[in-house]
């Protein structure tokens, strides 16, 4: 576990990700995505499903983050536990070959009412890493009372808990409470656009920061050009 820890800390870790309705779905698109960003520098990769674990572990040995979502997000998604919700998304994520296994770490009902400690030990008995994605500095205690190994903003400012977050950048203030109450490894993730926010995460505490949008998301990138303010 400390190896993993150890290898992400002070990197950038890039999400490499697309819906099954956007172009770069693709097999052989997400897989030349993830060989991009590695080239570029990136020091882990976060990737959805077991499809793209597998080609990721095949492409790097650099730490995997993974998980599953669904193919299309509700539009409650807000209320929901979609992100690795379930023991069995777990198992799915550990067989497909992650080294961490990233899951919705808020208090919120999960399907079949399974319960965050019992995912959590799942992903242990493995001997992986389990990495808590929240939203509230609340949750992110809860979720280490809980056994989580990582704790992830990742979810700042998309549940309903957390509807105070900044909505145009990363939520800074989540981080810094985080790295203060917490004794785990804190990793900034949600709505990094900018290099100087990376080394202020890093200026803050963060043990790693994970980007998405900004690198891999094609069409949001375009959109921030096409629709700026003229």
């Amino acid at each position: 576990m400390n190896n993993v820890l150890g290898k992400i800390k002070d990197t950038v870790i890039v999400s490499v990700q697309a819906m099954p309705s956007e172009p770069l779905y693709h097999e052989k698109c997400m897989a030349a995505m993830m060989k991009s960003v590695l080239n570029g520098g990136a020091g882990g990769l976060r990737v959805a499903g077991v499809r793209d674990i597998v080609n990721a572990k095949k492409i790097t040995k650099l730490p995997v983050i993974g998980i599953t979502k669904p193919n299309k997000i509700p539009a409650n998604y807000k209320e929901i536990v979609y992100i690795t919700p379930t023991i069995k998304d777990v198992l799915d994520v550990i067989h497909a070959g992650a080294d961490i296994v990233a899951l919705d770490g808020t208090q919120r009902v999960r399907p079949q009412n399974e319960k965050l400690k019992d995912l959590i030990r799942y992903i242990h008995i493995n001997k992986k890493i389990a990495m808590a994605d929240i939203s509230t500095v609340e949750e992110g205690l809860l979720a280490e009372e809980a056994g989580a190994d990582i704790l992830s903003t990742t979810l700042a400012g998309y549940t309903m808990e957390s509807v105070n977050s900044p909505q145009n950048e990363p939520d800074f203030p989540l981080l810094e409470e985080l790295v203060k109450q917490s004794n785990l490894p804190v990793i900034l993730e949600g709505r990094i656009w900018e290099p100087g926010q990376v080394n202020k995460a890093f200026g803050l505490g963060a043990h790693s920061v994970v980007i998405g949008s900004a690198i891999t998301r094609p069409q949001l990138i375009t959109k921030r050009f096409v629709f700026r303010d003229k």
